[in-house]
Parts: structure tokens; C-alpha cells; sequence
């Protein structure tokens, strides 16, 4: 027989029983509730950097390759090319100043920046690649002289040789083809800088050449030639042409379009320049 003490014991218990569980569910739909909040509060911060980087310029190109999700630990600091001890010291030519920096050369040889007087007028240059000839002239004349001394100084040391042209763009607003990085990441360089030279009024029709950066004053030895009318900033050394039989090379590359089929990417047919060196 139960008593009436055992009975309120046994309500108690079942009455503690019954709290516990509600808060233990009290404490679950709190925890919910902030879970769903930093969810929340991630999906917009998240957004909002890849608004920003859908927004940013053509580089990056980087740009992608820093959209990996899961990175559990700092990547390691690349290993410093060839040249990368020179970092620091700086070449002149005319008026042109050039820096080497730390990251040294992309390629398997150290190069060095042009030295000495800067060349005057225009200069015709062929650019050997996989896909045909292409045919271009060097402006000494105007704002990218110094950039026009840089890719002949660096054609003849075979710095362009047997490198890939890494990007393709077929977008209404930007068709580009773009070479001159031996690692064909986007990210290589000769191993010095020297500033971007615009006027302001710069346009990108077709059959400019002109210099690639990463911002002002980190134009190297990445460059890109306009197959067809491209809406960019005048934040790009314009530094010479291309000619007729150059752009119908282009014209066939970019009909193929890009390996992965987007707007921007590497072309669908490698294009390897084989060498560059003075016309006629």
C-alpha cells in the first residue's frame, strides 16, 4: 500500500523530472536559435566578399584560386625563383626605373631589367607561338616606353620561351589573350616591377598590347593582347599594336573558347610561345 507521503514524493520526483526536461529543451531551442543566428551572420559576410570579388578587376585571376573552402591552416610562403637576392636593387634606362623583388624570376633562369639608354621610335617584333605567328610593334614613342623596353629586353633573353599564354577572356566586354608568365598562374613575374604609365584616356580596341597588373605599379612581364573591343579602365600601360595577320591568329584561338568552357579561362588548345624576336 502506498502512502500519501510516498505519493508525494513520487509527484515531486515526476514534477522534477518534467522542469528538467523543459529546460534541457529550453536550452536546445536557445541553442538552435543561436546557431541559426552565426549561420545567418556567415551567409551575409560571405556574400558580401564574393560580391566584392565578383566586383574586383581582371586579376585574378587570383581572384579564383582563393575561393577554396575548407583551408584548415596558412598556405606556405612561395620559394623565391632565381634572382629573388637581388630584391631591393634597383636598374634604370632613360627615365624608366626598375625594382627587383623578392619573389625573383617565375622561370627556371634569373633575368635581368633593362639598363642603359632607352630605345627611341617604334620597333616590329614577332611573337612565334603554337598557334601562328603573331605580328606586333613596339611603341618607344609614348607612355608605355618603358614597358616596350622591358618585353624586348626580356625577348632577348628568352624569358617568353616555351611559355604557356595562360588566359583567355570571350566576354562581351573583355577578349584578351594573356601570356608572359612562365608558371602560367597568373601570379609570375621577371622578378622586378616598374610603374604603370597611363595618360588617363586609354582605350582597349582591338589590337592594343598592353601591360597586365595587379594594381598600379606592379606591371613585370605579364601582358595582354586585345583581340576585340574591351571595356577596362585606363589602368593598363598600353605599350604597342598587333597587326592583321596577328589578330586572325587570336581570332582563331578565342573561336575555341576556353579548356572549361567559361567566358574566362585557359584557352580550349594550349598556346605556347615558342620565342619572340625583332621582325625583318
Amino acid at each position: 500500500m502506498v502512502s500519501n507521503k510516498q505519493r508525494r514524493q513520487n509527484a515531486q520526483r515526476h514534477l522534477q523530472r518534467q522542469l528538467e526536461r523543459r529546460a534541457a529543451q529550453q536550452r536546445r531551442r536557445r541553442r538552435n536559435v543561436l546557431i541559426g543566428v552565426t549561420v545567418a551572420a556567415v551567409v551575409v559576410v560571405v556574400g558580401a566578399a564574393l560580391l566584392v570579388t565578383g566586383l574586383g578587376g581582371d586579376d585574378d585571376s587570383s581572384t579564383a584560386s582563393a575561393s577554396s573552402s575548407a583551408a584548415t591552416s596558412a598556405p606556405a610562403a612561395p620559394t623565391p625563383g632565381p634572382g629573388a637576392e637581388r630584391a631591393g636593387q634597383t636598374t634604370t634606362a632613360g627615365a624608366c626605373t626598375y625594382t627587383y623583388d623578392a619573389q625573383g624570376s617565375s622561370g627556371t633562369f634569373a633575368v635581368d631589367a633593362p639598363t642603359g639608354d632607352l630605345p627611341t621610335g617604334t620597333q616590329a617584333e614577332t611573337i612565334s607561338t603554337s598557334a601562328g605567328d603573331i605580328g606586333i610593334t613596339l611603341d618607344y614613342t609614348g607612355p608605355g616606353a618603358c614597358a616596350a623596353d622591358s618585353f624586348a629586353t626580356l625577348a632577348s633573353q628568352s624569358f617568353f620561351d616555351s611559355t604557356l599564354c595562360h588566359r583567355l577572356t570571350t566576354s562581351d566586354g573583355l577578349k584578351v589573350l594573356q601570356c608572359g608568365d612562365p608558371s602560367a598562374t597568373g601570379s609570375g613575374g621577371p622578378g622586378y616591377s616598374f610603374p604603370t604609365a597611363v595618360a588617363g584616356s586609354e582605350t582597349y580596341g582591338r589590337g592594343v598590347l598592353a601591360m597586365a597588373n595587379a594594381g598600379d605599379g606592379t606591371d613585370g612581364s605579364q601582358f595582354f593582347l586585345v583581340y576585340g573591343d574591351s571595356q577596362l579602365d585606363p589602368a593598363y600601360t598600353v605599350f604597342g599594336t598587333i597587326d592583321e595577320a596577328g589578330l586572325g591568329v587570336l581570332d582563331q584561338v578565342a573561336a575555341l573558347g576556353t579548356a572549361d568552357g567559361s567566358q574566362d579561362g585557359q584557352p580550349a588548345t594550349a598556346v605556347t610561345i615558342a620565342g619572340v624576336t625583332p621582325a625583318g
